[in-house]
């Protein structure tokens, strides 16, 4: 068999809290005995570190990920400029990518890119490139400078890339009138979410109301998280977020210091089903906009497959599923909906037809195989530089 080489240019670090690309990766890695992967980190900022008063931290550089034979590498590169200087501070990553490559013996890998900002990366080496899109970044609320920078770059990823793989009907619907797109949603580990698991001791006693997701102002609607916990305290009810926190300072002290709501920070992958399973009912109090409607949210099949009810504003993905275990409730109704559902205390619910990862890897594997043989010619001389 042919060596398969993959270079990953991921959103989100590989750590313990399991998203989308490492559900994707494990499973290509388990399937493929000959595959190989780098799995390129978000960068290390150099300067930032310096100016925190911390002392400057270097990024995690380049190592070898536990459990899978050698085969999965990681790669922190460390951000030496910041971003307002112009091009050089991307041309910088890309020469550390193009090093932590070639120590791999990687000289003709397929490009997975999934943050945009590595697009000029696949129009310098013209390597067989998919482009993973999981977010409408167009649709977010980011400055001008920042906003231009997303329009090149997807610019540059929707015409250079051999395959673009959207994660929801609402890229489907936007962006299949720009090119042909391979829809492949989100999904859960079943058989591990429905394994029974004693109840965590940091879950509060009582009647819980449980979200489980990072926390960021894109999608969370910090005001009505709030106005849910005081519609829910009165029955003793509290909220409990779970997941790491990227929110403003200001949201995060809203939260840590409201008394009942418990914001418990990241919990590793393995850790989430009980969380899930011991909720008294699952909420997704999340912002209504264009941004959120891009999305397919990996909670969904989450919450889904354990089964407990849940209250949803009407955002993607819960939406087009009402009524089946799902309570939509619009922004004003929401915090007296999660009151009521903790009052019914329903038991849990079996959903025959939650999607498993095993499938999606299935439907990867597809996308990539033909890409692994364009990848298979040599690259050109100026594609080298």
């Amino acid at each position: 068999m042919t060596r398969r080489d993959l270079v990953v240019f991921s959103l989100e670090a590989w750590d313990d809290v399991w998203r989308r690309n490492q559900y994707l990766i494990d499973g290509l890695l388990r399937r493929d005995a000959e595959l190989r992967v780098l799995f390129v980190e978000p960068s290390n900022d150099l300067l930032h570190s310096a100016v925190s008063g911390r002392g400057i931290r270097r990024g995690r550089g380049l190592r070898t990920a536990d459990g899978y034979d050698g085969r999965l590498s990681l790669f922190q590169p460390d951000k030496l400029l910041p971003r307002v200087v112009g091009p050089a501070a991307d041309a910088a990553l890309r020469r550390s990518a193009r090093r932590a490559m070639r120590a791999l013996g990687m000289t003709r890998p397929v490009l997975w890119v999934n943050d945009p900002s590595w697009a000029k990366l696949v129009a310098r080496t013209g390597l067989p490139a998919v482009y993973d899109m999981t977010d409408d970044w167009l649709a977010a609320d980011r400055p001008g400078r920042e906003r231009r920078r997303i329009v090149a770059n997807e610019s540059i990823l929707m015409n250079l890339c051999a395959a673009v793989v959207v994660c929801s009907t609402g890229l489907e619907r936007t962006r299949s009138a720009e090119r042909d797109v391979v829809l492949i949603p989100n999904a859960v580990d079943t058989a591990r979410y429905r394994a029974p698991l004693p109840r965590p001791a940091d879950l509060p006693p009582g009647p819980t109301a449980v979200y489980v997701g990072t926390l960021h102002e894109d999608r969370l609607d910090v005001d009505l998280v709030v106005r849910t916990a005081e519609a829910i305290a009165a029955d003793g009810g509290s909220i409990v977020l779970v997941g790491p926190d990227a929110l403003a300072p200001p949201n995060t002290e809203l939260l840590t210091t409201h008394p009942d709501v418990n914001v418990l920070g990241p919990r590793p992958f393995r850790e989430i089903p009980a969380y899930l399973q011991h909720a008294t009912v699952l909420i997704v109090p999340h912002v209504v906009d264009a941004f959120t409607d891009s999305l397919d949210p990996i909670k969904l099949y989450e919450y889904r497959a354990v089964g407990r009810p849940i209250v949803s504003t009407p955002v993607a993905g819960f939406r087009e599923l009402e009524g089946e275990g799902i309570l939509l409730a619009t922004r004003a109704d929401f915090p007296l909906a999660v009151a009521a559902a903790l009052r019914e205390n329903a038991p849990a619910l079996t959903v025959d037809d939650v999607p498993d990862w095993s499938d999606r890897v299935d439907q990867y594997a597809g996308v990539l195989e033909p890409l692994f043989a364009d990848a298979a010619a040599p690259v050109s001389d100026s594609a080298q530089r």
